[in-house]
């Protein structure tokens, strides 16, 4: 019996002749984190959520005629702070750059000089290594941060959208993966402000949180009011955007600045 080829954007499941006749040249690689989502969320939430985004929005492109090939997802981030939760992963900066310009060393060898960087995590920050390895490797590097694409229309969808295993990533969860939120185990979510107030207070100011004396039960932001509804909203919403993204960087050519 013959089966459905698989989607020739999706390099976990397609096939190298497939691969040869679809001729991607732009690639999306879902990065994520392994880290503590509140009590109720898997620890695979960022990455499970910038896979799935980087899925849906690669399908929506060939709508455009866009050639994408999704990557198979980072699963570790930038997690300095959160090193006493339990099985939650960090990986230095210095690391994350060498995954990221060996991707892309790789991508470049094969004629495949646009990458876009779907990044779910708020502590993975890619701006200076991306100049660095647009400079070795020399192609086009774009950076996604998912929760940032449709900010206005985010506050219309939730009521405290949270930055961290809040509103929102529990909605999404709940339409992405529903068997694997446990709701009724989340904490609040609430934030305990810094004893330096100078610090949160003065703008231009900035320090990593000490997470777990911060955020006690790890989230950021009350998840009570996320429904699954909400989540395909957004979905939506924001894979149509990046869609769309995908599509011009498929299509442009070399001159078309910033792919100069």
């Amino acid at each position: 019996m013959n089966q459905p080829a698989p989607p020739a954007y999706d390099l976990t499941q397609v096939n190298y002749r497939q691969l040869l006749d679809y001729g991607p040249n732009v690639a999306v690689l879902p990065w994520g984190a392994t880290e503590a989502h509140n009590y109720h969320l898997p620890h695979g939430t960022d990455m499970m959520q910038a896979h799935q985004i980087a899925l849906e929005s690669a399908r929506k492109s060939l709508e455009f005629d866009a050639k994408p090939i999704v990557l198979p997802p980072i699963p570790f981030g930038n997690n300095a702070q959160q090193l006493d939760q339990v099985a939650t992963i960090h990986i230095s900066s210095d690391t994350a750059k060498s995954i990221l310009s060996d991707v892309a060393m790789s991508l470049v060898e094969q004629g495949i000089d646009r990458l876009i960087v779907l990044n779910a995590h708020g502590g993975n920050e890619f701006k200076p290594m991306v100049r660095d390895v647009q400079l070795e490797q020399g192609l086009l590097i774009v950076v996604v941060n998912f929760w940032q694409v449709a900010s206005d229309q985010m506050l219309e969808i939730f009521d405290e959208p949270g930055d961290h295993a809040g509103e929102l990533e529990t909605s999404l969860l709940l339409h992405l993966c529903p068997e694997l939120v446990v709701l009724e185990q989340a904490g609040p979510g609430e934030k305990i402000p810094f004893a330096i107030r100078e610090i949160a207070e003065t703008d231009g100011v900035w320090t990593p949180r000490p997470w777990s004396a911060v955020h006690p039960d790890t989230g950021a932001g009350n998840p009570e009011k996320s429904t699954a509804e909400k989540g395909a909203t957004y979905f939506t919403l924001i894979t149509d955007k990046i869609s769309k993204l995908i599509a011009s960087l498929s299509k442009a050519v070399p001159g078309d600045s910033p792919y100069v």
